[in-house]
């Protein structure tokens, strides 16, 4: 006997503990709290997935943020909640939706969920859990009738346990982020043009020798010597001071 069963409210102290440490919560077939486990509803998946989105889109608070079929005929629900509680805190909610066949032909419905705070601090007071609990406790309230206990399941199921491992791996590993159906254009980005420089060579006038000739490089040869035919510079004038002497 374990002597944790003694003590008194140890359902509420374990959901103050969880609500203090844990900002994020995910259904299971063991779970901590009964309200967390899987759900199984005899009846098409359609019909869970649709009750589902009007919920959400109708609860105050509630935004739907995607719904789409994922790899392996996984219907993937996700919605966006507005916490009271919490100021306006934005918590993530997912639901994985995977639809099977059993020994009689009837249509079994499994529902998981998951749900995430999205907070600095490590625990989101119980949010997380209620929110998801608000849902699941819907589908119980409408399709109570055609739920689907753990032994029908085993009777029922071609292969429980191969099916189980693979949807809760499945629905693990599945993105859920949502992308805009029109994704905005990437900006073009325009690169500058080099400039080039062009050098002019001035034309001579008439009677001005030839420029000297460059090099195939670029760089200037030397200048070519003085012929004859140009014209001498002018020497300076010479100048002579005479002094005169005065007689005595």
């Amino acid at each position: 006997m374990d002597l944790f069963e003694l003590l008194p409210f140890k359902n509420e102290m374990a959901k103050l503990y969880h609500g203090l440490t844990d900002n994020a919560t995910h259904t299971s077939e063991k779970p901590v709290f009964s309200e967390l486990r899987v759900r199984r509803y005899d009846c098409p998946i359609d019909t869970v997935s649709d009750f589902i989105v009007d919920k959400i889109e109708n609860w105050v608070g509630w935004n739907l943020k995607s719904q789409k079929t994922a790899v392996g005929g996984m219907k993937a629900i996700r919605a966006e909640v507005s916490s009271f509680v919490l100021l306006g805190m934005k918590i993530d909610v997912s639901f994985g939706l995977i639809e099977e066949t059993d020994i009689n032909g009837r249509k079994i419905t499994t529902v998981n969920g998951k749900a995430h705070t999205n907070i600095d601090s490590k625990g989101d007071l119980g949010e997380s859990r209620r929110m998801l609990r608000m849902i699941l406790g819907a589908l119980d309230f409408q399709f109570g009738r055609q739920s689907v206990n753990d032994t029908d399941y085993a009777y029922r199921s071609l292969n429980p346990i191969s099916s189980n491992s693979a949807f809760q791996q499945l629905f693990d590993e599945t993105k859920l982020e949502h992308r805009p159906s029109n994704p905005k254009p990437k900006a073009i980005e325009f690169k500058k043009s080099v400039k080039q420089e062009v050098q002019f060579t001035p034309s001579r006038q008439n009677g001005e020798p030839p420029a000297a000739a460059s090099s195939q490089n670029g760089s200037p040869s030397e200048a070519a010597p003085a012929t004859g035919n140009q014209a001498q510079q002018p020497s300076k004038p010479k100048i002579t001071v005479i002094s005169l002497k005065k007689n005595s």
